[in-house]
């Protein structure tokens, strides 16, 4: 048996007035998804389990079978796995992204872009190991026990081994709040004075929960100096000056977020009995193939963005189903044009995924006497919002064993208007492998 899954990271949408009413999954040409809907089943997926934000770290893992409120440690561990990131079993992991804001936290200054104007990796690189010595130099008392290892573009994984621990400071995604004041969402306690004074009644308790507080404020003020230092490395750096000059967003600021250790997670073919293989251009996607045992296939000019070279992601798909039993395509451009308000974009990049991924997947899978495909978002991502959103994705898979279910299109409404709603995402992945056969 063969088996194909596509994610169009972020492709769910809710109705847009500039698309006359419809989602751009309604609005983009999609005749080889549709082709999928009306020879397979759709359903809905809730990815996104109760206590958990939209994110793809949770979502992705949820889909692929790995239940977050079983497995999941924390975002930056998943990308630490990607890069090989030495990691010691008592750090703290961290994200990094290198960010664009307007101004100073003191004057307001808004969160403009997550990705700093889709930095370049020789530039982000530059700036990454530039900043870890200005943190050494300016905050010893901090940044002794950190390492920064680049990933792609503006995103960087950081360890702390200080011994510091971070498990009750809330740290925010920048992605989650674009064109808000930064400031406002610096790293902060979890625990308040009340909260620390509700103890169990005794002094030791009460002692206890006070302490419990200010580790957690002593952590959350290490990572606030170290984002609102990073600016005076950052803001005058020659790359970014250059970035401005050439009118392109600088990363003037160092935003750290994330946090989480090490997690451990089963290996997919011991579970499954299937071999597995992934295809991305985020190294979030690629550390949780690395944790579960599959393979990522390189493809050269593969980016996060409508750039991409996605007849390339198509062609290595293809390839790679010759000698796994599992491929799965990630193509992250439909998310990032959702996170830049680009409604335009994301219906480009739709179109892009039917034509070049969909299609010649979809042709080589038919060569095989046993197959299977699954097309699907890990969340959606709202270009009205430019924020993640946890409503139940839209799926649709086909092949052997799948009945057709009547449908004629694969959007976000015709797969509401299904019976079939799997209220448990790490459902699917079984669902997807063995239900019918």
């Amino acid at each position: 048996m063969k088996y194909a899954i596509i994610i169009a990271d972020g492709a769910g949408d809710l109705s847009l007035p500039e698309l006359g009413g419809r989602t751009p999954l309604q609005a983009a040409r999609t005749p080889h998804m549709d082709a999928v809907a009306r020879a397979g089943r759709l359903l809905t997926a809730k990815t996104t389990p109760p206590g958990f934000g939209a994110g793809s770290d949770v979502c992705t893992m949820d889909l692929l079978g790995y239940d977050p409120r079983v497995y999941h440690t924390g975002r930056a561990p998943l990308e630490a796995a990607a890069v090989n990131m030495a990691v010691g079993d008592h750090d703290w992991i961290f994200r990094v992204n290198l960010v664009t804001v307007s101004g100073e936290k003191a004057a307001g200054g808004k969160m403009l872009d997550h990705s700093a104007g889709a930095i370049s990796d020789a530039e982000a690189q530059t700036l990454f190991a530039d900043l870890l010595t200005h943190w050494r130099t300016v905050e010893p008392n901090l940044a002794s026990k950190l390492n920064l290892k680049h990933g792609v573009s503006y995103r960087s994984s950081m360890t702390d081994g200080s011994g510091r621990t971070y498990a009750n400071v809330q740290t925010t995604p920048p992605h989650e709040v674009p064109g808000e004041e930064w400031g406002v969402h610096l790293p902060k306690s979890k625990l308040t004075g009340s909260g620390a004074a509700a103890a169990s009644g005794t002094a030791g308790g009460a002692t206890s929960a006070t302490a419990d507080t200010a580790r957690a404020e002593e952590a959350a003020a290490a990572l606030r100096a170290l984002i609102e230092s990073s600016a005076s490395v950052l803001a005058n750096h020659p790359i970014n000056l250059a970035r401005v000059r050439a009118g392109k967003r600088p990363g003037n600021l160092a935003w750290i977020w994330g946090q989480g250790t090490k997690p451990a997670m089963p290996n997919f073919q011991q579970r499954f009995g299937v071999r597995g293989g992934m295809i991305t251009a985020v190294d979030l996607l690629a550390g949780i193939a690395r944790l579960i045992g599959w393979e990522r296939l390189d493809v050269p000019g593969v980016t996060s963005y409508h750039d991409t070279d996605y007849a390339a992601q198509g062609e290595h798909t293809v390839r790679g189903l010759d000698r796994l039993d599992l491929i799965c395509c990630h193509v992250e451009s439909s998310d990032e044009s959702s996170h830049q308000g680009d409604w335009k974009t994301k219906v480009a990049a739709i179109e892009a995924i039917d034509e070049h991924v969909v299609r010649p997947v979809l042709a080589k899978l038919q060569q095989f006497d046993r197959w299977r495909v699954m097309i699907l978002p890990d969340h959606y991502t709202l270009v009205s919002t430019r924020k993640h959103d946890a409503t139940p994705v839209p799926v649709v898979i086909a092949g052997t064993g799948i009945a057709p279910t009547g449908a004629s299109t694969y959007d976000e409404p015709a797969c509401n208007a299904s019976p079939i709603h799997l209220a448990e995402g790490h459902e699917l992945m079984q669902y997807f492998l063995r239900d019918g056969l």
